[in-house]
């Protein structure tokens, strides 16, 4: 039985059916003969074509570096492998629905102005004001006025679970849930035993998980599983054997809306992992964030717009708005909030942008939590340049890596950074899997968006930009206090070896697919 279950499950036939796809490749490139001289011709001068192509349009040349590197050492292949991979010819019906989606339900955001509350926010916090306009005017996501208990920061995952487990159990009318993993186990027990209560009870539950985040966590069936529970449930594309850049486009977000008035963010799964329910990479640092008020709206179209694409049912959005009070005019006294997200499918990338737009305002301190630090030359050149403003520029990463590979390219990035005046901590108790960026106790950004290539711009993220309110010091006490937990990296310890550099370099060419 063990044997069978070992042959026949979703892993195993998905590397059967990959395998049995380069064989092909390979039969049909025999077969071409006395032609394959010629194909490699002029696969050599369209790789060249290539090359010149992607230099002269790359807005992050270190992210497309693979490619170049790639199509110059090896002509024939890395052409090749670019076309049916790099150049995303091959895009889905899925990518084309979430692009129609993503552009049509852009006027939900803007359902009420906030042209008012952007004037106001920006003339009393003058040094965020380019943020606040890059968020709102150009990446299309309303700045709202916080209220006072509009934002709550957990700082473990072990904090922030049982109050989302309890704001599910008042859900009244609908509960939407969107995560990059699920896990069976404690944690989403528990929130499916509320799932199935609430969906019996006619409350309009939605679940939303990426098939490869979930890939070794659930069965395959467990999308229709939940279906018969009454639990409308989508996987977010899904796994294909068929060489595609399409399968890069994962979904790292992490949202559940209750009812419109209750939203949950950060940096958690749902696995147990996550809230130290299990112990893997030694104590996991991880955050939740609960927002209230009519902030909560962007996270309900954030979700829906993702659903209506993959469903392809259109609904109106404003049935699922909450009824609020209107806030009171004038300067807001906790500050000003904007959810926001960020998808590979345009020309932006507003997870890096915010990121870069509070580095470069920073005046005093600008500290950052990452589990994974894989950056371009920009964002190298912008940590060391707001060092040498004198700006304290601190960044915790972990001290028990979840991925060797990952960790080490990580590593790699020490010596350049503590030589440009960048402080490192490893966090020693175990891993940090938060994303945090906290400045000059005015403005943080917490969400899924890690300092690597794959979340800057190849998957689906989403994050929450604080501006002005007291709770930014919560943000700010979690880094002061993990920091006490880490050790400060040295100069000479940053220096790893020449093999241990050689290595890294070479696996930095490829770290997009990290």
């Amino acid at each position: 039985m063990k044997i069978r279950r070992l042959v026949f499950n979703r892993t195993t036939m998905m590397l059967i059916m990959i395998i049995g796809e380069v064989l092909l490749i390979l039969a049909l490139a025999n077969l071409i003969g006395d032609v394959a001289r010629w194909v490699a011709v002029g696969l050599h001068v369209i790789g060249i074509l290539i090359v010149l192509e992607i230099v002269r349009t790359s807005r992050h040349l270190s992210s497309d570096l693979m490619w170049i590197f790639l199509i110059m050492l090896f002509p024939v292949f890395g052409t090749a492998f670019y076309i049916i991979i790099g150049a995303n010819l091959l895009a889905s019906r899925e990518m084309k629905q979430l692009v129609d989606s993503t552009n049509c339900c852009a006027r939900y955001y803007k359902e009420q102005d906030d042209g008012e509350i952007l004037r106001e926010a920006a003339a009393v916090y003058p040094l965020c004001s380019g943020q606040l306009r890059y968020l709102s005017g150009h990446a299309g996501f309303p700045v709202y006025r916080n209220i006072e208990d509009g934002f709550a920061y957990y700082p473990l995952g072990d904090d922030g679970f049982p109050v989302m487990l309890e704001e599910m159990k008042q859900a009244q009318k609908f509960i939407f849930l969107e995560y990059f993993i699920i896990a069976q186990g404690h944690m989403w027990d528990s929130m499916h035993a509320v799932l199935k209560q609430k969906a019996a009870e006619g409350v309009d539950v939605r679940v939303m998980y990426d098939d490869l985040g979930s890939f070794t966590t659930l069965p395959m069936s467990y999308a229709r599983t939940l279906e018969q529970e009454g639990i409308r449930c989508i996987p977010f594309n899904r796994i294909s054997p068929l060489l595609s850049a399409i399968m890069n486009h994962r979904d790292h977000r992490k949202i559940l809306v209750i009812d419109g008035k209750t939203a949950f963010s950060g940096g958690i799964n749902i696995a147990d992992e996550y809230i130290n329910r299990i112990v893997r990479f030694g104590r996991w640092k991880d955050n939740v964030i609960r927002v209230r008020g009519q902030a909560v709206w962007s996270y309900t179209v954030m979700f829906l717009t993702h659903w209506q694409a993959l469903s392809r049912e259109e609904e109106d959005f404003s049935r699922f708005r909450a009824a609020s009070e209107p806030l009171c005019a004038g300067v807001s006294e906790n500050g000003y909030i904007i959810p926001y997200t960020d998808t590979p499918l345009d020309y932006d990338h507003v997870g890096q942008d915010v990121y870069m737009n509070i580095l470069n305002g920073s005046e005093r301190y600008c500290y950052i939590m990452t589990p994974y630090l894989i950056l371009d030359n920009e964002f190298v050149n912008a940590l060391g340049l707001a060092a040498a403003r004198g700006v304290d520029v601190r960044i915790i990463t972990p001290g028990i890596p979840d991925k060797k590979t990952v960790w080490g390219v990580t590593r790699s990035f020490y010596e350049s950074l503590i030589r440009l005046g960048v402080r490192i901590y490893e966090y020693t108790p175990g891993f940090v899997h938060a994303k945090v960026f906290v400045s000059d106790d005015c403005v943080a950004a917490v969400g899924t968006i890690n300092l690597d290539y794959r979340s800057l711009y190849l998957h689906f993220e989403n994050g929450t930009c604080l501006i002005g309110s007291k709770k930014v010091l919560d943000v700010k006490e979690d880094v002061v206090n993990t920091i006490e937990e880490c050790r400060e990296i040295s100069a000479a310890e940053a220096k790893f070896g020449f093999f241990f550099n050689l290595k890294n370099a070479v696996i930095r060419i490829f770290a997009g697919q990290l």
